[in-house]
């Protein structure tokens, strides 16, 4: 074989090669950003059996007391809420402490302290466990940024108009609900609608289809009237 030919040969699988682990690298991090995403923390699950209600119990009580959690705070302000909150585990560990300590001073009994096992307990946070929740909410805000530059510059007239519809949605909804409303009726709408999509996917799916392909056919309308609209590229 020519040494040249060969030579050339080498170079390009070398090349070949080094595009591949680079490629690979550059996966990396946004494998780790999906893996890390809310939405892989939905459907992770533990979260599925939760709003499944695969254990009624178990479900039923988390339900219970996030609602109990946001209604306290629908009617008394966060400080209350917590403050009551703090003031009733107090007063929960120190009844138990109180009697443990009479227990065994009539028992006449060493066991110790009640909370020994979990006061010995590591409970600090390793560094590198903080330093990987920094590093992720990093990414989170660098992104956000990014996306709130392009929208309220303009980069993609478009996008920009879907923003300020959605915007001016949610002025409507803001007189109508406060945050507290919306979260309780997220929390409801979070335990009961798997349930029922569980139980009736295929006609679910069947309205969601039409309602994408009427919402695709209207903005691709729209955005064909629109005078000098930028076109998004094939490429993106």
């Amino acid at each position: 074989m020519d040494p040249m030919t060969q030579s050339a040969q080498i170079s390009s699988s070398q090349g070949f090669a080094d595009g591949q682990n680079s490629a690979s690298k550059e996966s990396r991090p946004t494998d780790s950003f999906l893996s890390s995403s809310p939405v892989s923390l939905i459907q992770s699950s533990q979260v599925k059996d939760l709003i499944h209600w695969r254990d009624p119990k178990k479900s039923g009580l988390v339900f219970g007391l996030s609602m109990l959690l946001l209604l306290s705070l629908a009617a008394f302000s966060v400080i209350s809420v917590v403050s009551y909150l703090l003031l009733a585990l107090l007063c929960v560990t120190i009844t138990f402490r109180i009697y443990k300590s009479v227990v065994q001073a009539v028992q006449k009994s060493s066991e110790g302290h009640p909370f020994k096992s979990l006061i010995d307990k590591d409970v600090s946070i390793p560094p590198e466990t903080f330093r990987k929740h920094v590093d992720v909410s990093l990414t989170y805000i660098n992104r956000a940024l990014k996306q709130m530059s392009r929208l309220f510059l303009v980069e993609d007239l478009v996008d920009s108009l879907k923003l300020a519809v959605v915007m001016w949605l949610l002025t409507y909804v803001g007189a109508v609900f406060n945050g507290i409303t919306i979260l309780i009726l997220a929390d409801i709408l979070l335990f009961a609608v798997p349930p029922i999509y569980e139980k009736n996917k295929t006609q679910i799916d069947q309205y969601i289809d039409v309602a994408r392909t009427q919402i695709n056919t209207t903005i691709a309308k729209l955005q064909e009237k629109l005078p000098g609209a930028v076109k998004r590229s094939k490429t993106e």
